[in-house]
């Protein structure tokens, strides 16, 4: 897979919310917990024994010629499957739906150490990841079966797609409540069509079904434990998985954690701070280069053009190319250009930056590339299947306030102290007008998980303090803390930072765990 989707992944979906972990009630037909047995047909009982013991049939990942994601998978050697799994848990003898899974066989099969299942966060599509993930794994790489999974409801895995006019449900609430009605009557449009097309599915799209399907692929791989990685929401799903079947995981790099105690539909609650963080370290660094941007001298300087052209875009969308860029995106662009600290990226968000500018100042202006594509995915159908699948789950999880009042006073309490991203941060989404409830509470989380975790002090997604509560709540679990750097998942992106990527890999390749948590410094 190539950085650029593994970017998107991260940089659209985030973090933690507010919703309180809940006592979970385990339908009777779910065999989950049970002592783990060798081979495809463990956790026979339940009425789940044909699951485990299907026969997967694999070929090759190319669906045709313009499949750009199964193309690079063929051409790294990977084969894919599908897996059958229930619709619904509580009625296995009822409809089914297929997972698609890929796999990259180890190269060292003399060492090989077992299989590891991968997940980007998004919650998104992990079919591709395996490729990329072999080269930031480094010497431990070779030596597993990395077998990439979609999420049911996302990918190739029984999609939602709701016909969205949007690739994700994230949209601020600008800067005055007529801005903040739009708002809303953009999130329930979006909920609307959800109803109107995917009602037969959302019921039974949730993480607890995920991590239900996630067992099923150990079973059918003939597994008796897997080795999982995984990044942002991905860690939420480690650990939901590590509380349903306890004992069935070996080595498990959790990267960037979603604290369970705030996951739900308010996910980007609490995020504001970090973010205006990293919105002035990156200030500091585009007044560094105000011979290249123009955005002003000083870090006060390009704060207030930011500010300015938040307000330009709030009196009159901004025409940028084809697109109108008003209040509801712009702040929404700013956000999604601070997932790291790195050059490329800093440059890449001056220059948006910097067109935003000339349009609020000029009448009009043609957006970078970098810029089109991002417009395109927020303010386009073209990925409307990313951002119903991603928020069918965050939806289907927990439910959500159903006043649009409770978001407008939240936005208005915070606007003071972050106005560039109170509106992002706790902003009305589709959940609040979701046509299912959840069907179960949310998992409780924790016990002895022996996992090793890393986090950045200056995380923009699922903040520092969220990866110290899963760390908490995981009993025998070591944190590499990467210091003073403003970056999410640093590991799965292939941060530069030696102490972090020596350690991890480290990890995955010996099985120990550090004897006590690790600090990193920032690297150059």
């Amino acid at each position: 897979m190539t950085a650029s989707r593994t970017v998107r992944r991260m940089r659209t979906v985030v973090a933690a919310g507010l919703a309180a972990v809940a006592t979970a009630a385990l339908p009777s037909a779910v065999a989950e917990g049970a002592e783990p047995r060798p081979g495809p047909g463990a956790s026979a009982d339940g009425g789940l024994g044909r699951f485990y013991s299907q026969h997967l049939a694999w070929k090759d990942c190319a669906l045709g010629p313009d499949d750009q994601v199964g193309r690079e998978l063929d051409e790294a050697g990977a084969r894919c499957a599908g897996v059958t799994v229930p619709l619904d848990y509580a009625r296995p003898d009822g409809r089914t739906i297929t997972i698609a899974i890929s796999r990259l066989a180890a190269s060292d099969p003399a060492h090989r150490i077992g299989t590891m299942i991968l997940n980007g966060g998004g919650p998104g599509p992990a079919i591709d990841m395996p490729p990329y993930m072999r080269g930031i794994m480094k010497q431990a790489g070779p030596r597993y079966d990395l077998v990439g999974m979609d999420p049911r409801s996302l990918g190739r895995s029984a999609p939602v797609d709701c016909g969205w006019p949007s690739g994700t449900w994230i949209r601020s609430a600008g800067e005055s409540r007529r801005s903040f009605d739009r708002a809303v009557a953009f999130a329930k449009d979006l909920a609307d069509r959800c109803a109107r097309t995917s009602g037969d599915l959302l019921p039974h799209v949730s993480t607890r079904n995920i991590a239900r399907d996630m067992d099923i692929v150990r079973g059918a791989l003939g597994e008796r434990t897997i080795s999982y990685n995984g990044a942002s929401y991905g860690t939420y799903l480690g650990a939901v998985y590590a509380s349903m079947f306890p004992g069935r995981l070996d080595r498990d790099l959790l990267d960037s954690s979603v604290d369970p105690a705030r996951w739900g539909p308010r996910l980007l609650a609490g995020t504001e701070t970090a973010n205006d963080r990293a919105l002035a370290a990156w200030a500091g660094w585009a007044a560094g280069r105000d011979a290249e941007y123009g955005l002003g001298g000083t870090r006060a300087e390009v704060l207030a053009t930011v500010r300015r052209v938040v307000r330009a875009s709030a009196r009159e969308p901004l025409a940028v190319g084809r697109y109108r860029v008003d209040d509801g995106t712009v702040p929404v662009l700013l956000f999604n250009g601070l997932g790291t600290d790195e050059d490329a990226a800093r440059a890449d968000l001056a220059a948006s930056v910097r067109v935003l500018k000339q349009a609020a100042e000029e009448g009009r202006a043609e957006p970078t590339e970098a810029l089109d594509e991002e417009l395109a995915f927020l303010l386009t159908g073209a990925e409307s299947r990313y951002g119903s699948g991603q928020t069918a789950i965050v939806c289907g999880d927990a439910a959500a306030p159903r006043d649009p009042e409770v978001y407008w006073r939240d936005v208005q309490r915070h606007r003071k102290d972050s106005p560039s991203f109170a509106g992002v941060a706790y902003g009305i989404n589709p959940c609040a007008f979701w046509p299912v409830r959840p069907r179960e509470p949310l998992t409780p989380v924790g016990g002895h998980v022996p996992a090793l975790m890393v986090a950045a002090t200056g995380d923009t997604r699922t903040d520092y303090a969220s990866s110290q509560g899963l760390h908490r709540l995981l009993r025998g679990s070591r944190m590499i803390t990467l210091r003073d750097a403003y970056v999410h998942a640093p590991y799965q992106r292939g941060y530069p930072n030696d102490c972090v990527n020596d350690a991890a890999n480290g990890y995955l390749l010996t099985g120990r765990l550090p004897e006590t948590d690790v600090t990193c410094a920032p690297q150059g």
